[in-house]
């Protein structure tokens, strides 16, 4: 099967990229360095091509060892990280000012062992700082030849026109899955609209979409999953695990297995989203990567569609410190949830 490629900046690359977060930190302790730099080398041997990556994805670490794993073979793939979200003394914080951004540039720069970063975002939006100053400063790093193109991450459909305005945003970054579908309310038709790629990330809700565990007791002590994502809760964890019978019942229709379910409807959702789901595990990479070969009928997706409608989901995307770090469009009733 012929495989058409999806266009993000002035690249066209597989539709199914590689989030580089998981390699480092988030779901558990980092995997075995040796074991990620070979989860990187076999993404680009099947030909996945578009990698995503952040300064605070494990501290830097997860630039660095795209850099040691696959700085010889930079030509080969789309390179995307993020600024603006960090660590200082412990706490996450947001410094989305000019002269932040520049540096933290350099600084991925050297650890990605590149002379240029092909998209770069800004990770998170900076309540102190006006989206204008931060995406000037990206607009200036295109100048200089330091970055190709500009991205914005979780972020709204106002924010996403006002750094428009600027200069154009080749990307947001947004989660877009069957398990959540805020994109939907404003920002997938405005990326259609502005000429804007949305990358689907956590498109196979951070493993729910997949095999998940009976039981999330079962998770790391360190695990995200465990404090930030209400939704793997004891309380809404069951509610939520009713839902997957429906998605396995049409994956065996599809002839996919249900990751692969769940990026082929994120692809359906248009030509101009690309999902980036990320892994520990080779043989995840592959079953992911074989996704863009599945197909799902309009019945099918319109099924889908349906059974995971926005309001099925049982609990809140993120806790409230997760939520006030983002502008995304809520749902009515998950502003009520959120006492908004």
């Amino acid at each position: 099967m012929t495989i058409t490629k999806r266009r993000i900046g002035d690249r066209d690359v597989h539709p199914v990229g590689l989030g580089c977060m998981n390699i480092t930190h988030a779901y558990g302790p980092p995997i075995d360095e040796t074991e990620a730099k070979a989860l990187l080398l076999r993404a680009l041997d099947l030909g996945c091509d578009f990698l995503d990556t952040a300064t605070i994805y494990g501290l830097g670490r997860s630039e660095e060892l795209i850099g040691e794993a696959l700085g010889h073979r930079r030509k080969e793939y789309f390179l995307a990280s993020k600024c603006v979200l960090g660590f200082q003394d412990g706490q996450r914080v947001l410094d989305a000012r000019p002269e932040a951004i520049k540096a933290a540039c350099e600084a991925s720069l050297k650890r990605l062992r590149t002379d240029v970063i092909d998209l770069y975002y800004l990770h998170r939006p900076d309540p102190k700082v006006p989206i204008e100053d931060s995406a000037g400063a990206l607009a200036d790093l295109v100048k200089d030849g330091k970055i190709r193109f500009i991205g914005l991450s979780e972020m709204g459909e106002a924010q996403l026109r006002r750094a428009h305005a600027v200069h154009p945003v080749a990307a947001m970054q947004s989660e877009y899955s069957l398990w959540v579908r805020n994109p939907e309310i404003a920002v997938l038709d405005a990326c259609r609209e502005l000429g804007t790629v949305l990358v689907a990330f956590s498109p196979v809700g951070r493993g729910f979409l997949a095999d998940p565990p009976a039981d999330p007791a079962t998770f790391h002590d360190i695990d995200m999953r465990r404090f930030m994502f209400p939704r793997f809760s004891p309380e809404f964890y069951p509610k939520n695990l009713a839902l997957l019978d429906e998605a396995r019942a049409v994956a065996r229709e599809a002839g996919c297995t249900v990751a692969q379910l769940a990026l082929a409807w994120t692809l359906a959702k248009g030509d101009h989203v690309i999902p980036i789901p990320g892994t520990t595990k080779r043989a995840h990479l592959e079953d992911n990567h074989a996704a863009a070969s599945a197909t799902l009928t309009a019945a099918q997706v319109a099924r889908l569609d349906s059974h995971f409608a926005p309001e099925r989901a049982a609990g809140p995307r993120y806790n409230p410190v997760g939520q006030a770090s983002v502008t995304t469009e809520m749902y009515d009733f998950e502003k009520q949830a959120h006492g908004g």
